[in-house]
C-alpha cells in the first residue's frame, strides 16, 4: 500500500539521519544511499503496473525508478478501470520488451491506435472497443507480427464508425504466428466475395477462432472452402485452419448441414461452441435433427460440446431432436469433458442419462430450458465413476429437492447453478451445505426460505459467490443466519436483489459482521434505502479504510434511494469502487457530478446489469477472479501523479 511504502522509506531515513555536523539537521539521503539504482530497478522489473504505481508514490527516486521500469515491462494490463489516451501515455512509453497488453478501451478511439498496436507484443486484449474503427485490426496486422493471442471485443459498435473486410485481410495477411484469434463483433461487416478464401492466409498455427456473430451463409462458404483445401489432391489450395482445435460461434441457425460442415472441414476439432437465436421459428431445413446430432462428431475427438439455442428474439426450442439423437450423439461422445445443452426440450431424463453414464470423464454439465427433466436424471449418479464439479440446471422446472439430494453425491462439486428451479427448496440446500469444495451457489427464484440459509451459513462449503436474487420468502433474519457461521470468513460476491422482505436492517447487519464482500447487488429492494448506503459507506474490513472491499454495488431502483446518498459515494467512501449502478432520473445533475469527481467509475443509470460474474460458456463458465490489488493508488497516480512535481516530494518530506 501507498501508507506501507511511505513508512518504508521513512524508516530508511530516520536510520541514516544521525550524521551532520552543527547548523541544523541535514538533509535525509535519497532512498538511492541505502539501495543502489541497479538493484532498484531489478527489483521494480518483477511487479505488475498496480503495484509499481504504489511503489511510485512513495518517494521520487522510487518515481523516477518506476517510470524507467515501464520502459521494459513485459506485460500491462488494466481492466479495471478505463484510461483516456492521456492518462495512457506515461503508462506506455517506447518498450522493446512488451509482450502482452491487456485494456478496457471505453475511453479510446482511432487516436489511440499507434499505442495500442506494439510490434513486440504476441498477447493482445482490448475490451469495449466501440469508438475504434477496423482500422485497429489493419493496423495490428501491419505492424503486430509476432503477434499469438488476440482478443477484441465490441469493435466499431458506435454508430458512424466502420468497420470493412479489407481490415481483416490485413489482419490475416500480417499476423502469420497467430493461435489464438478471438473476434466479439459482427462478422457480416466483413461480407465480401472473397470472405472465405481470405482464410487462406491466416496462420497455419491458429488453433482457437471465436466470432461473436456470422451469417450462415458466410460460414457455409468459408467451410466448403476449408473441406476442400483438406482434400485438395494436388495441393492447388494451401490447407485452410490445419491447426484449429477450438471454435466458438454464434450464428442464425444451427442446422444439420452446418454440424455436418464443421465436421468435415475440421477433423482436428477437440471444442465445439455453437450458438443461434432465432428471430422466426426454423423450418425443417433449417433446423437441427436427430439426423444432424450423429454427424457431430464422427472421429470421437470432442472434449467439450455446446448447442444452445437463444431465446432472445423469439420463445423457441431444437422441436425436432428428442431421445434419439442424444442417444445417438453419446454413441461417440465417450471422452466428454464438458458438455452444454440449452434449447431441447424434447429431450427426457432418457437422453440426458445416456450422456452422464456414457461419458466416464464428464466434469461439467449444463442444461438450460430442460422442460422434461426430472429427479430421475440423477437417480443413480452415485453408481457412476463421474466427478462433476460444473453444474448448470437453468430453468429445469421439474427439478425437486430428491434430484439434488442425489447430485450432492459429487463431493468435487464446485460450482452450482439452479436458478429458475422452483420447486426445489431448503431440504436441497441442506445436503449442498455439506460440499467441502462449493464456491458459486446460485439459487435466483427458488422456494426458500431463512431456514434454508441458516443450513448455508452452518455448512462446510466454502461460499466465495452466492446469488439469492428473487428469493421473496427471504427476509433480514436470513441474513444474519446465513452470516452467522464459516460462512462469512470465504464470501465475496453477493446478490440479494430483488427481495420484497429485505430492509436497511438487513443491510445493517451485513455491514456489522465486516466481511470482506467485494461485489454487493441489491438492486429492486422497495425497502432499501439511505440507510443502507450509510452503513456501507462506514463499513471497515480488517482495519482497512470506510468501505474499503466493495468493487461493485448495486443499488438501482431501490425504493429508499434519495439524493441524499450521493454524498457518501464521495472520496475518502468506496475507494476501491469501479461500478456503481443508481436510477439515472434520481438526480441527473448528481449522477453527473460524481461521474466527473470519480472518471473511473463505472456508473450504470439505465438497469443494465454490472460486472461478469457468470460466464456462461461451456468451455468456462463462472470465471470470477477476485484481485486484491491496489487499484485506488493506481486511479491516483494516473489522474495526479504524473503532474506532480518535484516541490510536492519536498514538501511531503
Amino acid at each position: 500500500m501507498v501508507g506501507e511504502s511511505q513508512g518504508g522509506v521513512a524508516m530508511l531515513r530516520r536510520s541514516g539521519g544521525g550524521g551532520g555536523g552543527g547548523g541544523g539537521d541535514p538533509s535525509p539521503p535519497e532512498i538511492e544511499h541505502y539501495l543502489p539504482s541497479t538493484v532498484m530497478a531489478t527489483i521494480l522489473s518483477k511487479l505488475d503496473v498496480r503495484s509499481l504505481v504504489t511503489a511510485a508514490a512513495a518517494c521520487r527516486s522510487l518515481r523516477a525508478c518506476a517510470s524507467h521500469t515501464l520502459s521494459f515491462l513485459p506485460s500491462v494490463h488494466l481492466l479495471e478501470i478505463a484510461p483516456t489516451l492521456d492518462l495512457l501515455r506515461p503508462l506506455l512509453p517506447p518498450n522493446p520488451y512488451l509482450r502482452s497488453l491487456r485494456l478496457d478501451c471505453s475511453r479510446l478511439d482511432d487516436s489511440s491506435i499507434g499505442y495500442l498496436a506494439r510490434p513486440s507484443l504476441h498477447e493482445i486484449c482490448l475490451l469495449n472497443c466501440e469508438n475504434i474503427s477496423g482500422r485497429l485490426l489493419a493496423e495490428l496486422g501491419n505492424k503486430c507480427r509476432d503477434i499469438r493471442t488476440l482478443s477484441v471485443n465490441s469493435l466499431a459498435e458506435r454508430r458512424g464508425i466502420s468497420i470493412c473486410f479489407s481490415d481483416l485481410e490485413e489482419l490475416l495477411n500480417g499476423c502469420s504466428q497467430l493461435e489464438s484469434l478471438s473476434l466479439a463483433v459482427d462478422a457480416s461487416s466483413f461480407d465480401d466475395t472473397k470472405f472465405g478464401q481470405a482464410w487462406a492466409s491466416a496462420s497455419q498455427r491458429l488453433s482457437s477462432l471465436e466470432i461473436g456473430y456470422i451469417p450462415i451463409s458466410m460460414l457455409v462458404k468459408l467451410l466448403s472452402i476449408t473441406a476442400e483445401s483438406q482434400h485438395s489432391l494436388g495441393r492447388t489450395i494451401p490447407p485452410f485452419f490445419p491447426s484449429l482445435q477450438k471454435l466458438c460461434l454464434s450464428v442464425d441457425y444451427i442446422t444439420d448441414q452446418l454440424v455436418s460442415s464443421i465436421s468435415k472441414a475440421l477433423p482436428a476439432l477437440t471444442h465445439l461452441d455453437l450458438q443461434d437465436a432465432p428471430i422466426i421459428e426454423p423450418i425443417s431445413s433449417s433446423d437441427l435433427t436427430n439426423a444432424g446430432l450423429q454427424q457431430i462428431n464422427p472421429r470421437g475427438k470432442l472434449k467439450h460440446i455446446s448447442l444452445v439455442r437463444s431465446q432472445e428474439f423469439l420463445f423457441t426450442y431444437f422441436r425436432r431432436v428428442n431421445d434419439l439423437g442424444i442417444l445417438l450423439m453419446a454413441d461417440t461422445c465417450s471422452k466428454l469433458e464438458s458438455i452444454s445443452l440449452g434449447g431441447f426440450s424434447r429431450v427426457t431424463d432418457t437422453g440426458l442419462r445416456a450422456i452422464i453414464h456414457s461419458c466416464s470423464s464428464l466434469r461439467k454439465l449444463r442444461v438450460s430450458h430442460g422442460s422434461q427433466l426430472t429427479d430421475l436424471v440423477f437417480h443413480d449418479i452415485s453408481a457412476t465413476s463421474l466427478s462433476l464439479t460444473h453444474v448448470s440446471l437453468r430453468w429445469c422446472n421439474l427439478l425437486t429437492n430428491h434430484g439434488i439430494l442425489g447430485l450432492s453425491c459429487n463431493k468435487d462439486l464446485n460450482v452450482l447453478d439452479l436458478r429458475d428451479c422452483r420447486k426445489v427448496g431448503d431440504v436441497a440446500l441442506r445436503a449442498l451445505s455439506c460440499l467441502p469444495k462449493l464456491q458459486v451457489l446460485l439459487l435466483d427464484n427458488m422456494d426458500i426460505t431463512n431456514i434454508g440459509l441458516s443450513y448455508l451459513g452452518s455448512g462446510k462449503c466454502p461460499l466465495v459467490s452466492l446469488s439469492l436474487r428473487g428469493c421473496r420468502r427471504l427476509t433480514d433474519d436470513g441474513i444474519t443466519l446465513l452470516l452467522g457461521g464459516s460462512t462469512r470468513l470465504s464470501l465475496q460476491v453477493l446478490d440479494i436483489s430483488k427481495l420484497p422482505n429485505l430492509t436497511d436492517n438487513g443491510i445493517l447487519r451485513l455491514a456489522r459482521s465486516r466481511i470482506p464482500i467485494v461485489e454487493l447487488r441489491i438492486r429492486e429492494c422497495a425497502h432499501i434505502g439511505d440507510t443502507s448506503v450509510m452503513a456501507l459507506a462506514s463499513m471497515q474490513v480488517e482495519g482497512g479504510s470506510h468501505g474499503s472491499s466493495l468493487h461493485l454495488l448495486d443499488l438501482y431502483d431501490c425504493g429508499g434511494i434519495t439524493p441524499l446518498s450521493f454524498r457518501w459515494f464521495k472520496k475518502p467512501y468506496f475507494p476501491r469502487l469501479r461500478w456503481l449502478g443508481v436510477t439515472g432520473s434520481l438526480n441527473r445533475d448528481m449522477v453527473d457530478a460524481l461521474a466527473r469527481s470519480r472518471p473511473f467509475l463505472h456508473m450504470a443509470c439505465r438497469g443494465e446489469e454490472l460486472g461478469a460474474v457468470y460466464w456462461d460458456s461451456s468451455l468456462g463458465w463462472y470465471r470470477h477472479e477476485i484481485e486484491e490489488d491496489e487499484v485506488d493508488e493506481l486511479e491516483q497516480w494516473l489522474l495526479e501523479g504524473e503532474y506532480r512535481s518535484d516541490d510536492d516530494y519536498d514538501m511531503e518530506r
